[in-house]
């Protein structure tokens, strides 16, 4: 019995060595795609400075987590540095999807918002990891057939509070990857773009740019605005 036992724990020993071998392996392999996107990617990346004017943030967008065997993004700034990732989905944390800075805090909370009557469904976009407070975006999915171009609109606060305007508008083709944000003025405040790559290099559709004008969006809800899009459609 004693004999059987230690065969018993060895063979488990075995076994959590086999796995933890083959969760490290699945980061560095995750970590040596994420070089080949960005062969400057660093953890120790950064969230934009906060600038009176500031010129437009060219970013790109890899739809691949950091963390093996779990959705998300990882977007990098035009330096290579990690400045934002998202490791976890709608089943991974009760409904709500968490926007990361780089090194693991939360700057945005998403949470989707059921409507009835076939009204479609909102997402609520709040600071940080607090979901109790006012949110600071409302995002509803475009359901008007006479204009297919619209692909949602975002609202400041509650959707359906009272004189609530459109603060931003979502046009053009997410599956193309060929979208514009445009504010109230129809001024532009960020671009999702295909990704051209150098020497020949054909990047999918996910690996895309993210091309930001901080004067009239901030970062970080431009990124949000991809994540809702990709959860839309």
């Amino acid at each position: 019995m004693y004999i059987q036992n230690i065969q018993t724990q060895f063979v488990l020993a075995l076994i959590l060595f086999l796995e933890l071998k083959r969760s490290e392996k699945g980061r560095l392999e995750s970590f040596t795609r994420m070089t080949k996107v960005y062969p400057n990617a660093s953890f120790t990346g950064r969230v934009p400075p906060c600038k009176a004017e500031m010129e437009e943030e060219v970013m790109t967008v890899w739809k691949k987590s950091l963390i093996f065997n779990c959705n998300g993004f990882t977007v990098f700034d035009a330096k290579g540095d990690l400045v934002y990732r998202v490791d976890n989905y709608m089943e991974g944390n009760k409904g709500s999807i968490l926007l990361m800075d780089a090194n693991g805090k939360a700057l945005l909370t998403i949470r989707r918002k059921r409507m009835s009557l076939g009204l479609g469904d909102n997402w609520l976009v709040y600071e940080g990891e607090e979901t109790m407070a006012n949110p600071r975006l409302s995002v509803k999915k475009s359901l008007n057939i006479f204009n297919n171009k619209c692909l949602a609109y975002v609202t400041a606060g509650e959707s359906d509070a009272r004189n609530n305007e459109t603060m931003y508008e979502i046009e053009g083709s997410y599956s193309r990857r060929r979208c514009a944000v445009l504010d109230d003025r129809r001024r532009l405040a960020a671009e999702i773009k295909r990704k051209e790559g150098g020497r020949g290099v054909a990047f999918g559709t996910d690996i895309f740019r993210l091309v930001v004008q901080p004067n009239n969006i901030r970062t970080d809800f431009a990124m949000a605005l991809v994540i809702l899009l990709d959860q839309m459609f």
